[in-house]
């Protein structure tokens, strides 16, 4: 489990020997900074203007950052170097590619940059896929920080969504500077995790919560519910992927503390994430967006009961099995062993039990904490002798109809078949004969732990 670490907030009136971590240690956190240039960052915001507050405090936040493990900054700017009457929406520069310890090159980048143009969110989204290294272990994020909507008629959401899916980047922040905060809302919710600061001080203790965010994990309970709606259920093997791009994010089997509560695990705030519980048959949660900060709980609906499989005697079948299948449907759910217990979901299922002959048991009702038994009588033994190469096959009669059972290996002279008691029929002929009416039938019953003999 990684260590949780909770940052309140990241102030950055903080000393020069305070230190932040990353609460993903031995994993490299990639930060980039999409910064809006455009002409609008010149209005004016408390006793300044939207670009001086961000450039201020964005300087103070990455020297803050500048002694985090495993931790590289990046910053791409927009809007910055064409005046808005030109309406560039290719005007996206990487101002400041990841490297460690580059806070330096940071600031003063900052401090020679300008707003003058348009708005090219989609644009320069679409730009930063290439700004992070190619590096699969690494988590890629991006921090948005703009005072205005898309003026090119892109898409940031879809080019997020996309981003996303393809593992790129983790999902990113938005946060919107001195506007509408329903305006923005609408815009950009869909792009990423959402934040309005409509005054420096909001800014700066947005910015705090995000970078909280992005470099610690938050707790979470996954509850498996009985019928009852109580997290009961347990022993369950969990994989929870990203809900974005399908990667798998954690394999675990669900266990109760030392309290009877469901364990804690730990996860990355930023994702989104689907927990598939592989309890016969598999259950799944909807996609969930954890809260960061706080204990979360992940509710999934498991009631289950047993179902226990029993032959007795001496003479068995070796590794016999059932097919479980949920009721009336061919979907398979499970082979399971006799002489086994196993756990299945509340509900009907249709079982198929893979004797000589074949055993269906339909619509048995599994229920919460209760225990359905299917007992079957041991098998006797077919002794089967055959003088020569035979075609033929063994019938049971049930309901005054002869039903097949098998067809005859003709090319075995003697065979040991495990059989259910009961009577059967055998219908023959030799391979050569070419005359219907040369076939035969016998009649043999076979019993419980016995051996009975046969000679055809």
């Amino acid at each position: 489990m990684k260590k949780c670490i909770y940052l309140l907030f990241l102030l950055f009136s903080l000393n020069a020997g305070a230190q932040v971590k990353n609460g993903y240690p031995g994993q490299k956190t990639r930060m980039l900074f999409l910064l809006d240039g455009s002409g609008s960052m010149l209005t004016e915001m408390g006793n300044s203007n939207r670009w001086a507050v961000a450039v201020t405090l964005m300087n103070k936040m990455v020297d803050t950052l500048r002694t985090v493990e495993n931790l590289e900054v990046g910053l791409r700017v927009f809007g910055h170097t064409q005046p808005n009457e030109k309406k560039d929406c290719n005007d996206t520069k990487l101002e400041v590619p990841f490297a460690p310890f580059n806070h330096k090159q940071f600031a003063a980048r900052l401090k020679l940059i300008k707003p003058l143009g348009y708005t090219s969110i989609a644009q320069s989204l679409l730009a930063c896929a290439k700004d992070f290294p190619e590096d699969p272990t690494a988590r890629n994020i991006i921090i948005i920080i703009t005072d205005g909507v898309e003026e090119c008629g892109g898409d940031p959401c879809a080019i997020s969504t996309a981003l996303q899916q393809k593992g790129i980047v983790l999902r990113p922040f938005v946060i919107g500077l001195g506007t509408d905060s329903e305006v923005f809302r609408n815009a950009y919710s869909c792009a990423g995790r959402y934040f309005n600061a409509e005054t420096p001080s909001q800014f700066q203790k947005i910015i705090g919560v995000v970078i909280n965010q992005a470099l610690n994990n938050t707790t979470v309970q996954i509850n498996l519910l009985d019928n009852q709606g109580m997290p009961r259920e347990t022993d369950v093997p969990l994989t929870i992927f990203d809900a974005d791009n399908g990667a798998m994010v954690e394999n675990v089997i669900h266990t109760m503390n030392g309290k009877g509560v469901p364990d804690t695990l730990y996860l990355d705030p930023i994702r989104r994430y689907r927990v598939v519980a592989h309890t016969k048959p598999q259950v799944q949660s909807e996609v969930v967006e954890i809260v960061p900060g706080r204990h979360n709980v992940i509710p999934i609906q498991a009631p289950q009961g047993s179902l226990l499989l029993k032959m007795g005697g001496i003479t068995k079948y070796p590794r016999l099995q059932a097919i479980v299948r949920k009721g009336n449907s061919m979907q398979t759910i499970n082979a399971q062993e006799f002489n086994t217990t196993e756990k299945y979901l509340v509900g009907g299922y249709d079982l198929e039990i893979l004797t000589v002959p074949r055993l269906k048991f339909n619509n048995i009702q599994i229920k919460q904490n209760q225990t359905f038994t299917i007992e079957i009588p041991n098998p006797g033994v077919l002794q089967l002798s055959l003088g020569k190469d035979i075609k033929g096959a063994v019938f049971q009669k049930v309901d005054n109809k002869l039903e097949w059972v098998m067809d005859l290996n003709g090319s075995v002279p003697k065979q040991m078949i495990n059989m259910q008691p009961g009577e059967y029929t055998v219908v023959y002929r030799t391979a050569g004969e070419t005359r219907t009416l040369y076939s035969k039938n016998k009649v043999f019953k076979i019993n419980s732990g016995t051996i009975t003999q046969l000679s055809i």
